[in-house]
């Protein structure tokens, strides 16, 4: 895999040096079904090497970084982009300091960043002051790169999405669907389909509804959703993302926990598993479904991380799947559950 900075320089601008990368990109683009007219896809981002698709801003980002001559990145995250951030450092050989609001990162992204040698900074506070945090930060201190997506070179990154959309489909999809927390994607990907030239989708941006600033009208000062990549109230990229929905004759729309949770259980039952935010796109799409709204012809839902990001929520609708059983009775007990009786089963 030559990574996004390969596959697409021509189309970044980026100054000439080697890129920081760990073979990011080529996402799979799953046909789904087809819903009347429209023709269901789903972009796994999931699948990039730290399972998100910060991987693909974080490539330009980092590289840019150690051309520039920085000696450390630093973020505020609710997860993903630490993750992505720390392995990205790691691989250029600069430190990786990371701010989070403190009890609101799931574990398995709290240790992936860890791991990659992140040195991670726990506030009082949401997202939104992390990254006022870390902004200030980075203006005091010029040796340390702010990679956030208020970084222009993140989001020239993930432009790149828009591009493999392109190539796979050869023409722009009639719909793009997202989840949308700080709304640098919805912005990156609007950019990517307007400079690559093959035409502008309508731009869907999902957001969860206790942390739904862009469908409210109004800034959130308490976030809540259990979709914590994108629990936001105040989104950085929210003047792009308004310009994306307006110029695509698209826009913003709620969806509840419960939906969330619901989409996660469906995608997982189709093979696919993905963490809450992820779902929320899914959980969108349909709602729009529902309400008529989706166009005719492709439509691509962007699944933006794995669901191994976050254990915790699927045990909230995972049904009790593990049977104690002696092995000499297993295919007894396995007919028996094939057959629907499997609740009368000894254990």
């Amino acid at each position: 895999m030559r990574g996004v900075i390969e596959q697409y320089r021509p189309y970044l601008d980026l100054p000439d040096t080697p890129a920081v990368t760990l073979g990011e990109g080529s996402t799979p683009l799953v046909f789904w079904n087809t819903w009347g007219a429209s023709e269901i896809f789903l972009k796994l981002e999931g699948t990039n090497p730290t399972g998100s698709f910060k991987d693909r801003g974080m490539t330009v980002a980092v590289t840019v970084a150690r051309h520039e001559g920085a000696r450390a990145v630093i973020c505020a995250s609710t997860g993903n982009t630490a993750a992505s951030a720390a392995a990205y450092a790691a691989r250029a050989g600069l430190q990786s300091f990371v701010v989070v609001p403190k009890g609101r990162v799931t574990q398995e992204k709290m240790l992936q960043a860890l791991a990659h040698g992140a040195q991670m900074l726990a506030i009082d506070g949401n997202f939104d002051q992390a990254l006022d945090v870390v902004r200030t930060t980075a203006e005091r201190h010029p040796a340390i790169a702010l990679v956030n997506s208020v970084n222009p070179w993140r989001l020239r990154g993930q432009e790149s999405g828009a591009y493999e959309i392109i190539d796979d489909l050869n023409r722009a999809p009639a719909a793009l669907v997202l989840p949308v927390g700080n709304a640098g994607n919805i912005s990156a990907y609007f950019h990517g389909f307007r400079r690559y030239g093959r035409g502008i989708p309508r731009m869907l941006g999902i957001q969860a509804a206790g942390a739904s600033p862009l469908v409210a009208g109004h800034d959130f000062d308490n976030p809540d959703t259990i979709a914590s990549a994108i629990r936001i109230g105040k989104p950085a990229s929210k003047p792009y993302a308004l310009e994306a929905a307006a110029v695509s004759r698209g826009g913003f729309y709620a969806v509840s926990d419960d939906e969330i949770l619901g989409a996660q259980k469906e995608l997982a039952h189709g093979g696919i598993f993905v963490e809450p935010a992820s779902a929320a796109a899914y959980a969108g799409l349909k709602a729009l479904r529902e309400q008529g709204l989706l166009p005719a012809g492709p439509v691509v839902g962007i699944l933006t991380g794995t669901g191994l990001k976050d254990g915790s929520t699927p045990r909230q609708w995972i049904d009790a799947s593990t049977v104690e059983t002696p092995a000499e009775r297993v295919g007894e007990t396995i007919i028996a559950l094939m057959e629907g009786t499997g609740s009368h089963v000894a254990h």
